[in-house]
C-alpha cells in the first residue's frame, strides 16, 4: 500500500506473477482437461478491486482487473466447446489471511469493512455458495461474467 512512485518494481512483478500469471497458468491446464471431459466450469477468484480502483493498491488492482479480462477472453474462446469461465469478485471475506490482518492492522481492516454497506465480512461459506452456483447446472448459461459478492461495496 504505497504511492505509485514509491512502489518497487519487484512488488509489482511479484503481485502480477502470483495473481494474473497464476490464473493464466491454471487455465492453460484446466481448459484442455475440461474439453477432454466433455465440458465444465472454471471459476476464477478475483476481487471487487477487479471492477474498481483503490488508491495506493496499484499492483493488486491491476492484477485483479487482469483476471477479469482474462476470464472474459477465455470464456469467449472456449464457449462453443462447453467450457464456461467466470470470475467471482468478492468483497472483504473472513479468510485466514484476513483474520491475521485483523490482528496485525485492526484499524485498516475495520476501515475496509466499514467501506462495505453491510458493515461485515462475507463468510467463506457465502463465497463457496456462489462458487458452487457458478459450477452448477443452474448457471449453465453464464460465462464470461464477473459475479460480485460484495455486501453492496460496488453499489455504493
Amino acid at each position: 500500500m504505497k504511492s505509485l512512485t514509491d512502489t518497487a518494481q519487484t512488488v509489482w512483478d511479484d503481485v502480477m506473477a502470483i495473481n494474473a500469471r497464476g490464473v493464466w497458468l491454471s487455465m492453460r491446464h484446466e481448459v484442455p482437461a475440461i474439453i477432454a471431459s466433455g465440458g465444465g466450469a472454471i471459476v476464477n477468484i478475483g476481487s471487487i478491486f477487479g471492477l474498481a480502483g483503490r488508491a495506493a493498491h496499484h499492483a493488486y488492482v491491476a492484477s485483479k482487473h487482469a483476471i477479469v479480462g482474462l476470464t472474459r477472453s477465455v470464456a469467449l474462446e472456449y464457449a462453443r466447446q462447453n467450457v464456461r469461465v467466470n470470475v467471482l469478485c468478492a468483497g472483504v471475506t473472513r479468510t485466514l489471511a484476513m483474520q491475521q490482518a485483523e490482528q496485525a492492522v485492526p484499524e485498516a481492516v475495520a476501515g475496509l469493512v466499514a467501506d462495505h454497506p453491510m458493515h461485515r465480512m462475507a463468510s467463506v461459506e457465502e463465497i463457496a455458495g456462489a462458487v458452487l452456483w457458478l459450477c452448477s447446472d443452474a448457471s449453465r448459461y453464464v460465462t464470461g461474467a464477473p459475479l460480485q459478492i460484495d455486501g453492496g461495496f460496488l453499489a455504493a
